[in-house]
């Protein structure tokens, strides 16, 4: 069992930037892919970024390469997702996201098995 729980949410400016974190519990975190999606209001959630059990391998949605990081600390159970120049677009519900079956990502969101509760992000004009 895996337990996730988002922070670093909030309200920003345009151009801002935040950090979001994600702490997991249970043993499976240093072998699990780790993923962070997002669901705006009335929209379907949405992929956001990924990384591999090592950190050696990072995804991202085209929308937000080059203006947002992925990394993790497996000796804390951390994954991060530092997010700058921000949009307004980029207002949304995020998700911290654990596929303990697979060590590296796999596209699609059925492919994570574990969801945390997700963590508001608003981005003012």
């Amino acid at each position: 069992q895996v337990q996730l729980v988002e922070s670093g949410g909030g309200l920003v400016q345009a151009g801002g930037s935040l950090r979001l974190s994600c702490a997991a519990s249970g043993r499976t975190f240093s072998t699990s892919a780790m993923g962070w999606f997002r669901q705006a209001p009335g929209k379907e959630r949405e992929f956001v970024s990924a990384i591999s059990w090592n950190g050696q391998n990072t995804y991202y949605a085209d929308s937000v390469k080059g203006r947002f990081t992925i990394s993790r600390d497996n000796a804390k159970n951390t994954v991060y997702l530092q997010m700058n120049s921000l949009k307004p677009e980029d207002t949304a519900v995020y998700y911290c996201t654990a596929d303990t079956y697979h060590s590296d990502h796999r596209t699609g969101r059925y492919a994570y098995n574990y969801w945390g509760q997700g963590t508001q992000v608003t981005v003012s004009s």
